[in-house]
């Protein structure tokens, strides 16, 4: 009986269609939400392999140490898996073909940089980790490149 009064309403009061060129509102995008992830990743990557193992025997000092060291591995992980999450959005939501003739490396750089996110993820990784950040600096530039195109009063600083 429900689903008759919804079917007859929607009937009388049908919703307009809509159509949008992205998933949001434009100018939502960013990269900066990747960088900070990166650079969560690049901290813990350092807390980690700074991190100092207890002395043999010591059994609170090795709990503390194992918290310690699975709670720095978690947020690593969880800010690699971040970054790739934004970087992937980017990607496939506000590149378009035309933003590929202007940077014809553009699927390359991305695909390299998501797979930094995830070397990030199963590894401690310095190395890595900073080349992550290196690739996103360049996906950062890549975008507020095109966005100065698209937005005639833009000017990049």
């Amino acid at each position: 009986m429900l689903k008759q009064v919804i079917s007859k309403f929607q009937a009388s009061f049908p919703a307009p269609a809509v159509y949008a060129h992205c998933d949001g509102p434009c100018g939502v995008y960013d990269p900066s939400s990747a960088r900070v992830a990166a650079e969560a990743v690049v901290a813990m990557t350092k807390k980690i392999l700074d991190l100092q193992p207890p002395a043999p025997g010591d059994k609170a000092a090795t709990v503390a140490y194992n918290n310690t060291l699975s709670r720095y591995i978690a947020i690593k992980e969880e800010q690699a898996q971040l970054a790739k999450e934004e970087l992937l959005i980017l990607w496939t939501d506000y590149f378009k073909p035309v933003h590929l003739e202007q940077f014809p490396d553009l699927h390359t750089t991305f695909w390299k940089a998501a797979k930094l996110c995830s070397a990030c993820k199963v590894e401690v990784s310095p190395q890595h980790a900073t080349e992550l950040m290196e690739a996103i600096q360049k996906i950062h530039g890549i975008f507020w490149a095109t966005k100065s195109r698209e937005i005639p009063w833009y000017t990049a600083s």
